[in-house]
């Protein structure tokens, strides 16, 4: 798949081949849907936590005698139906984490990109380079390249674009993400995909 290559300003300045084994991979919706809830899942603490009974202090004894008072048998005041007692069938801490095959996970996220670009929803530019690190400038330049669209901007490290994480960080509907890191959430959350040449390479060698 050719496609153009543009640069700061928009305007087309040459074309590339993208990879076909990436960007014209088989689309599957429910590989895509599996690494998704996976990622969502993982990224969730899980640290909720609440007393039962046995967490709770007080008790230790019957609060009266089982017969004969006219009331309502009991056995400890640390019981949920007390005030200040143990809670029942509430949420405790545990892990929700799923694991899920790499290859599987490659595959969904070369399925992602298969269908942003079956949707001309990739943008290549040939340097991702501002005159300084502004973010008037950066949402100037993401205007001229996206348009009202949200967008995913990957970058090869973090060392040589700290300019543009800055003037980005500020701009609500965009994201720099550095292409070691490009995962199927990101993927789906942002209208389109913002990629310098140089990170072609890069996502050959992790996904190809």
């Amino acid at each position: 798949m050719k496609v153009d290559v543009v640069n700061m300003e928009g305007k087309k300045v040459k074309t590339v081949e993208l990879p076909a084994e990436i960007f014209e991979a088989p689309i599957v919706v429910d590989l895509m849907h599996q690494a998704f809830v996976r990622q969502m899942n993982n990224a969730h603490l899980g640290t909720h936590e609440t007393k039962t009974k046995s967490d709770v202090s007080g008790g230790g004894h019957k609060p009266w005698r089982q017969k004969g008072t006219g009331r309502a048998r009991q056995g400890s005041t640390r019981s949920a139906q007390w005030k200040g007692g143990g809670k029942i069938h509430t949420p405790h801490m545990h892990s929700y984490v799923v694991s899920m095959p790499r290859k599987m996970r490659q595959a969904a996220i070369r399925s992602a990109l298969s269908s942003k670009a079956a949707e001309s929803q990739i943008v290549v530019v040939d340097e991702l380079k501002l005159a300084e690190p502004k973010t008037r400038i950066m949402a100037g330049a993401l205007n001229k390249l996206v348009g009202d669209a949200s967008a995913l901007v990957l970058i090869p490290s973090t060392e040589s674009f700290e300019g543009v994480i800055r003037s980005t960080n500020n701009i609500p509907d965009a994201k720099v993400l550095n292409a070691n890191y490009l995962n199927i959430r990101d993927l789906l959350v942002f209208d389109k995909v913002l990629i310098p040449v140089a990170v072609l390479d890069l996502i050959k060698a992790n996904l190809g």
